[in-house]
């Protein structure tokens, strides 16, 4: 990219950001667990499928208002390890709806160049969903635009053991020394491997907990908590997310600067 194509890039994402908020202190990386589908659709009398179908709609709405907004990277809590206990009428619902989904916007992930990832354990997903996802990760692994991170079958506590195991592999095989294993080594098997951390959780319906999501990368990550439901999840709410990460100041474990006194004139 040129320098005044650079210069055009920032103008776009500085006048897409909405009033009130600083576009230099936009977070990089925001992560979401989507939550609430299911109490939505029951408050308003309707089977949890349709929550689920509503939570697409608010997830397309998310994905391109980061984008728009000068977020670089969206990685959100599509389905658990966990959330095959859900009866199997839900979960096979689910499996239909993420292939559907995913057929239905990759020519508009494509033409808005987002970079679509799936992260997690994808080896049970079933066939056709296997093999839409690898053509969309193989079709947008090019693009320039946000990164589009969607955890599937993930689990935070698999993906440890997942990445351990890999590293004892490679020890055993002598390819790596256990004395230079360090979290750089660490992060490297990870499935978000050579992605930027997290900045920014944001979890919807009101909920307090991470509920094994990305346990290593929300290190240092600001949380956001708030009781919108995730299918009702809309730009007042990203915006109010943003404006709480904004008011916080990251101290990455360290302490503020004192003026010394010795510095004085």
């Amino acid at each position: 990219m040129s320098h005044s194509s650079a210069i055009n890039t920032e103008k776009v994402q500085l006048r897409a950001c909405p009033t009130g908020l600083d576009p230099h202190r936009i977070p990089n990386h925001v992560a979401v667990i989507m939550d609430g589908n299911g109490r939505w659709a029951k408050a308003k009398g309707l089977p949890r499928v349709m929550g689920h179908r509503a939570g697409v709609e608010s997830l397309k709405r998310t994905l391109r208002l980061c984008s728009d907004w000068g977020i670089r990277v969206l990685t959100v809590y599509a389905f658990s390890t966990e959330n095959w206990a859900r009866p199997g009428e839900e979960v096979n619902f689910l499996m239909t709806l993420f292939e559907r989904a995913l057929q239905r916007e990759l020519e508009s992930l494509q033409r808005e160049q987002v970079r679509i990832r799936f992260l997690g354990d994808l080896n049970i997903l079933p066939n056709g969903l296997q093999d839409l996802i690898k053509e969309a990760t193989d079709l947008t692994a090019g693009n320039t635009g946000i990164h589009f991170n969607v955890c599937t079958n993930y689990g935070g506590r698999r993906e440890l053991v997942l990445a351990a195991q890999k590293i004892a592999e490679r020890s055993v095989k002598g390819e790596l020394d256990p004395a230079k294993i360090d979290e750089r080594v660490f992060a490297s098997e990870l499935f978000t491997a050579n992605e930027v951390d997290p900045d920014l959780l944001i979890r919807t319906s009101g909920e307090m907990r991470v509920s094994n999501f990305l346990l290593w990368q929300l290190a240092y990550a600001e949380i956001h908590v708030c009781d919108v439901m995730w299918p009702d999840f809309d730009a007042t709410a990203l915006r109010e997310a943003l404006a709480d990460y904004q008011s916080r100041h990251r101290r990455f474990g360290g302490l503020d600067p004192v003026p010394s006194a010795l510095s004085e004139p």
